[in-house]
């Protein structure tokens, strides 16, 4: 029986609740860790996963019977205020930027994505990727 064979990359950002500096180093890799395997879950191969304390970046070959609202809703809040940081305050926000990609953009925004700190720190963030994690905090 035949499958179908296709090539969908997606970039999604997602920020933490009103952008509060809620990654920090000591939650990073294992909450980094749930995303992936909340993509190989959904049939989804992760590419590449990066951040700041207040959002998240993933890069993934999407499979056809997936759902992006899936994905991101997945479990990883629920693993940090139940194993990782029992008891305290994480949570995403209820948006997100999802943007799609030409295989030929994969190496550039995964080499984005992976060297995120660095961006944000040196100030050279890319605007159109980073869309998703500009919504105001409460008050603006």
């Amino acid at each position: 029986m035949r499958s179908p064979y296709t090539q969908l990359y997606v970039h999604i950002v997602w920020a933490t609740w009103d952008r509060l500096p809620l990654i920090t180093e000591a939650i990073e890799p294992r909450l980094y860790a749930a995303i992936a395997a909340k993509c190989r879950s959904l049939k989804c191969e992760p590419l590449a996963i990066g951040g700041i304390e207040d959002h998240v970046h993933l890069l993934t070959r999407f499979h056809t019977t997936s759902a992006i609202a899936k994905l991101v809703k997945g479990s990883s809040s629920h693993l940090v205020t139940h194993e990782i940081r029992r008891g305290e305050f994480f949570k995403w926000q209820g948006a997100y930027g999802a943007f799609t990609l030409r295989k030929s953009e994969v190496p550039q925004v995964k080499a984005y994505i992976l060297n995120q700190k660095q961006h944000h720190a040196e100030g050279n963030v890319v605007e159109a990727w980073e869309q998703g994690m500009y919504w105001p905090k409460s008050g603006e």
